[in-house]
């Protein structure tokens, strides 16, 4: 039961009348209510997100000024003797541009300055404005790819970055300690400046600098875009004709930007159906490459034919692969390779690209779930040199101008890829093959268990308790070789009993790695209501059979496993 007290709460001052009056309708529906009010939004893996409506646990103008009253008093302590400067973007959604304006208002009317895009932008290019404007922060109001009903609140640091400890549990802790009546909504007008085009051009420069690669002949290939009705329509086409790129064709019913992203089931380029129409369109134009991004522009999908002429759909891994492969294979041959250069991934990706950095020679860090530790990476080792880095959920960055996944150059990067190869008379179909019969083949796997409400959020808790509390001993009649328990920074070799201490933040994941080298992760969604399990297999690759062949046979290992683990 909600307690009564926080429904009063809501039904006076400092609550405008129609939201008093949304709750009142609330409160004919009990499991409505609960799911409203049982708790607060909090910040997880991509900041705040949730759906929008009345209520704590909703996204409203009073979470989202009681979010940013709080965030103003840690930046005052943060940098007491500074003028405070934040920048703030917004994407397509529903509520985006509005909330974003209310947002801005809660920090002039906290004395800080304030750039605002008066247009939607994607949320690498705000990344990119933190640093290129010294702001002391960043905000972009987006739920990614979630569906329409969802908006979102990602905070970033002065490095361009998404909060980490301890800034964010500082943050929070200024959040909880703000109550609704303490928000400042009366913003200043002279604290505020409207960005229009200003930082557009130095985003794409910054794009071109890092992802462009070559200057061979790019008037060959046929490029298929849709940003699926999201903010890279403001960026993509404009940075692949400034690389040289003629022969552009965009998605048209899914160019304009669209909070209700009505030609998709859901607007996520993991999803091949998100694709359908691109890959459409590919076939009438005789495309070489399809490429699509989510609706704030932080993920993309790419699609290739495969020897038989058919769509081939890349992974998040496939795609981290190709690309890493590519730009070291380019720097090499450019002996622009040193030792102080390394590459990134998360610890639920594939191990290939630990695999790749040893084989050039690079250095390789590994980092918790959440492009956020990545940009932590770039920015606790300024001795090194970031190139690229990537996780397994469609995210990707080339360079360090930026501090968070970036699909615009990302997408440049595809197109230099599969334009040289192009060139070749290669595809990037084939040079995904050749990837695998040099590093050996990996296929993974995520399978997400949806649990909704309060109820879910309870289940999903037990589940990672009882795979903690009492871990199997064989997956798939395979032996648990080691586990990892992130949340207790522990890890066990089951068979020698050698155990060491994780050198990373505590992280609710659990990893069991088999004798055979496979891995499966277990973790919690931090930004939707799920728990995630994701497999990693492999084997070595035998170029005599088809890609297909391999990948039914690891499949079925992969299902094997399932079955053991997901009743």
């Amino acid at each position: 039961m909600i307690p009564q007290k926080i429904i009063d709460e809501w039904l006076s001052d400092p609550f405008d009348q129609e939201t008093q009056n949304l709750v009142k309708k609330l409160m004919k529906y009990p499991e409505k209510l609960e799911d409203a009010f049982y708790t607060s939004l909090n910040f997880g893996t991509g900041g705040i997100r949730g759906i929008m409506g009345v209520g704590t646990n909703r996204i409203n103008k009073y979470t989202l000024g009681k979010s940013t009253q709080g965030l103003s008093r840690f930046l005052k302590k943060k940098y007491p003797k500074e003028q405070l400067k934040v920048v703030i973007a917004f994407d397509c959604r529903h509520q985006s541009q509005s909330l974003a304006k209310i947002v801005a208002d809660v920090f002039t009317a906290n004395g800080i300055y304030c750039y605002l895009f008066s247009e939607l932008r994607p949320t690498p290019e705000l990344s990119f404005a933190v640093r290129h404007l010294k702001t002391h922060c960043g905000i972009v109001l987006t739920a990614s790819h979630n569906p329409p009903e969802y908006n979102g609140y990602k905070v970033y640091g002065k490095d361009g970055g998404q909060l980490v400890p301890p800034d964010d549990k500082s943050v929070i802790n200024e959040i909880e300690k703000t109550t609704y009546k303490e928000i400042l909504y009366a913003g200043n007008t002279n604290l505020l400046k409207y960005i229009n085009h200003d930082l557009d051009d130095a985003y794409h420069q910054a794009v071109l600098e890092d992802a462009k690669i070559h200057d061979k002949d790019k008037s060959q290939i046929k490029i298929v875009f849709t940003p699926i009705h999201g903010t890279s329509i403001t960026a993509v086409p404009q940075v692949l004709k400034k690389a040289g790129y003629k022969k552009v064709f965009i998605v048209k019913e899914q160019e304009k930007p669209n909070g209700d992203f009505p030609s998709v089931i859901s607007p996520n380029p993991e999803e091949k159906e998100a694709l359908n129409l691109a890959v459409e369109l590919a076939e009438q134009k005789k495309a070489d490459i399809v490429l699509g991004t989510d609706p704030d522009s932080d993920r993309l999908g790419i699609v290739v034919r495969d020897f038989n002429q058919k769509p081939f759909y890349l992974n998040g891994n496939q795609i981290m692969v190709v690309l890493t492969e590519y730009i070291l294979s380019k720097k090499k041959a450019k002996k622009l390779l040193r030792e102080n250069h390394f590459i990134a991934s998360t610890i639920v990706s594939t191990p290939m690209i630990e695999i790749i950095a040893n084989a050039y020679k690079v250095k390789f860090k590994s980092c918790l779930t959440g492009f956020k530790w990545i940009a932590q990476l770039i920015e606790s080792h300024p001795e090194l040199n970031f190139i690229a880095g990537g996780e397994e959920s469609f995210g990707y960055l080339v360079g360090n101008k930026i501090r968070d996944k970036d699909a615009v150059s990302a997408i440049l990067l595809a197109c230099e890829l599969a334009s040289e190869l192009k060139l070749q008379g290669k595809t990037v179909y084939n040079f995904l093959l050749e990837c695998y019969e040099k590093y050996g083949f990996y296929q993974e796997k995520l399978v997400s268990i949806t649990k909704k409400g309060k109820s879910g959020v309870n289940a999903i808790s037990k589940l990672m308790e009882g795979f903690r509390d009492n871990p199997p001993k064989k997956i798939g009649g395979i032996l648990i070789q080691a586990i990892e328990d992130y949340k207790n920074s522990s890890y066990i070799n089951l068979k020698s009993q050698q155990k060491k201490e994780i050198d990373l933040p505590q992280a609710d994941v659990l990893v069991f790695i088999l004798e055979d080298g496979s891995r499966i992760s277990l973790r919690p969604s931090g930004t939707e209501p799920k728990i995630k399990f994701y497999f990693s297999v492999n084997t070595s690759y035998n170029k005599s059979e088809s890609l297909y062949i391999h990948q039914k046979e690891l499949g079925q290992k992969i299902d094997l496993f399932i079955n053991d683990l997901i009743d």
